[in-house]
């Protein structure tokens, strides 16, 4: 089952501090549930001068029971970042992620080509 979940962080003037403080943790669970195939994408959310606001990610779990105890564990979410979340039950076709040959990843300078 894939969730779209959607976290906005506070707009209070200690909301960039706590981000900071706890990112190295959201990051490195991330990259564990990327590479246990319980995250498909995530990425961070931008306002229009370049500030991180808030987060996406892509989520596959078994149940809504198991999203649940990875929401419980979020570093942003434990550490009062994401001020509202949002959570939605999606299906993701073909994810672009998982169809393309190693090599597509794995080019000389190191970066990915256009999906263009």
């Amino acid at each position: 089952m894939q969730f779209l979940v959607i976290g906005k962080d506070g707009k209070d003037e200690k909301a960039a501090e706590r981000r900071l403080a706890v990112r190295e943790a959201h990051l490195l669970l991330g990259d564990q549930m990327e590479a246990s195939g319980k995250r498909w994408y995530g990425c961070v959310l931008k306002d229009d001068k370049g500030k991180m606001i808030g987060s996406m990610a892509i989520l596959d779990f078994l149940s809504e029971e198991e999203l649940k105890k990875y929401l419980n564990k979020e570093p942003y979410i434990v550490g009062k970042v994401w001020k509202t979340v949002e959570i939605y039950k999606c299906e993701v076709k073909n994810p672009w992620k998982f169809n393309r040959p190693e090599s597509f990843f794995n080019t000389k300078t190191g970066s990915q080509r256009s999906l263009g």
